[in-house]
């Protein structure tokens, strides 16, 4: 398949490297990592914030090189992101119980992804990259901007304990999106042994496949 050439996405996946979806207020798996480059095709898992179910990704750059979890695939796709946002979507919930880790709620989605969006939120959406960062540069801008946002709408300012959750893009799709594998990455040692079976490259965390490339 023909590709954006130099753009690199990342799926972050659970430990057992299978994205999961709500079914009511139970968390099921949906997809696995073998599942997914065997055929190739990521499809949509989320359901939250009363938004239509999405698949939420991440686009590597220079400013964005963690992500939501720990482990996952790296991927490229000629298939473009409906909208981006410069940071995790959570930041534009209306409540004050954001939480920064998953693995804080992961066997309570029902619950943290029960909340609605602050109405506006969509002047942080993004029909692609490129514009978005334009405006928001660095993290430190969109983190800037996001307070004021939630300031304005009668909720507390972000403590710095939440800035991880600038640190990465969500690069959003409504479809199944076809997908050349690249690359797996994770730290824990049952990883290098995914990668094997897949017959991919294996990497600590997406910052080091990032770096190794811009060492080519």
């Amino acid at each position: 398949m023909q590709t954006n050439k130099g753009v690199y996405y990342i799926k972050s996946l659970e430990e057992d490297f299978c994205t999961k979806t709500l079914r009511g207020a139970e968390k099921i798996n949906y997809q696995s990592i073998f599942d997914i480059v065997k055929r190739k095709i990521i499809k949509p898992n989320t359901k939250s914030f009363g938004r239509s179910r999405r698949l939420s990704c991440t686009i590597l750059s220079e400013n964005y090189l963690k992500t939501y979890r720990p482990q996952g695939i790296i991927f490229q796709t000629e298939d473009e992101p409906e909208y981006i946002f410069p940071f995790d979507l959570v930041l534009l919930s209306a409540t004050e119980k954001i939480v920064v880790h998953y693995y804080r709620i992961k066997n309570n989605l029902h619950v943290y992804y029960n909340h609605t969006l602050i109405p506006g939120f969509e002047s942080f959406m993004f029909k692609d990259f490129i514009s978005m960062a334009i405006k928001y540069p660095s993290p430190e801008k969109a983190w800037g901007a996001v307070n004021k946002f939630r300031i304005k709408n009668g909720f507390n300012k972000l403590p710095r304990q939440k800035y991880r959750l600038v640190e990465y893009n969500e690069a959003v799709y409504h479809k199944p999106v076809k997908i050349k594998p690249i690359a797996i990455f994770g730290y824990r040692k049952e990883t290098s042994k995914i990668a094997e079976k897949l017959n991919l490259p294996h990497y600590v965390s997406a910052k080091h496949f990032y770096k190794h490339l811009k060492n080519k």
